[in-house]
């Protein structure tokens, strides 16, 4: 489904004459309509948090084992709202969207900030005639829009639950993202960001980005554990060939590239570089106090890319904030991999929304 939500002025003062989002719900809107959850996806996620892969959905739902019928997030209960994040490249604007004279954004497609996206999401909101959200869930990427709608919309979520993220990008952060934006910017293919018309486009660049994106997902442990010092087959390194790691990361590149916008990358990147949820508010600790409901900041132990230390740091300025620790060898995509851990710490919290 798509929103048409008119035009947009954004953060660092640009504008975007049309704006639309795509999105997916699953459940029914109550009568009160009071029984939504919105559910924000990461860097390179979409809407499709559930059901299979098909047209327009080249891969099944990132989220399914987490939203559905009898699950934590319990589409029996909830009308479960996901859009697809402004400046993403599955249905909502972006740089791969046309411009109002028909061509592609491309370089002319401006600089977003979290705050542009949240107020984007929140027209939407307003479309589909809820004022309220029983909660508002992000994970990784997803919740700084989360922590913005609960600084900039404390009236409009009655719950937060926040998994694996930062109130504000740390220097080590925005230092990974650049090299991530560097590797697609120096793509030759890149052309400055107007390569729709090539048939190639940057698809080397995006894959180091994921390359180097991935490494901080994963966990050295996990890495040695799992690939050590193996080759890729009978491949020997001496003789130009690769360890089985590389041949690892090569597959998550080129899987990437086949589905995602380099441009649009470049762009969530950029806006997640600016992410500060206390900027022009006093600082982290003032924009957190005005939500005082109750909030739930489930941190990964061995994550390298978003630190345990500072969830369990940002669950203590929320008024009503507490902490929970997914355990796993996996580091950041551990909230993807132990659903046992996520669902039961969700389950838990969601017992205070019923």
């Amino acid at each position: 489904m798509y929103a048409e939500l008119g035009p947009l002025s954004l953060e660092g003062g640009g504008h975007l004459p049309a704006v639309r989002l795509a999105y997916e719900t699953w459940g029914k809107l109550n009568p009160a309509r009071d029984n939504a959850i919105l559910i924000l996806h990461a860097l390179t996620g979409d809407s499709h948090v559930a059901g299979p892969a098909g047209p327009g959905q080249p891969t099944p739902g990132w989220w399914a084992q987490a939203v559905g019928p009898d699950l934590p997030l319990d589409t029996n209960k909830f009308f479960i709202v996901a859009p697809n994040v402004l400046g993403g490249c599955m249905g909502s604007t972006g740089p791969s969207s046309l411009a109002p004279d028909g061509r592609e954004w491309g370089s002319r497609f401006p600089q977003l900030s979290t705050r542009d996206m949240v107020r984007a999401e929140a027209r939407l909101a307003d479309l589909l005639g809820i004022d309220t959200f029983a909660a508002v869930v992000g994970p990784s990427a997803g919740w700084h829009r989360a922590l913005e709608w609960a600084a900039t919309y404390p009236e409009r979520a009655r719950a937060l639950i926040l998994v694996a993220t930062s109130a504000c990008t740390t220097a080590e952060q925005a230092a990974w993202a650049h090299a991530q934006i560097a590797a697609i910017e120096l793509d030759p293919h890149f052309a400055g960001g107007d390569y729709y018309s090539n048939l190639e486009g940057p698809v080397r660049g995006l894959g180091l980005a994921r390359e180097i994106a991935h490494t901080t997902y994963r966990t050295p442990l996990e890495l040695d554990e799992r690939f050590g010092r193996e080759r890729q087959g009978d491949e020997d390194p001496l003789a130009g060939g690769q360890l089985a790691v590389q041949s690892y990361l090569d597959y998550h590149a080129r899987k990437l590239a086949a589905r995602f916008d380099a441009g649009s990358y470049r762009v969530l990147s950029k806006a997640m570089i600016t992410h500060d949820v206390g900027r022009d508010r006093g600082g982290v600790q003032a924009a957190l106090s005005v939500f005082s409901k109750p909030t739930l900041v489930v941190g990964v132990d061995s994550d390298r890319l978003f630190y345990a230390r500072d969830c369990k740091k940002m669950a203590a300025a929320f008024p009503d904030g507490r902490y929970r620790q997914i355990c796993t060898p996996f580091g950041h995509d551990g909230f993807l991999i132990e659903f046992a851990q996520v669902n039961a710490i969700f389950a838990d919290f969601m017992k205070e929304l019923k």
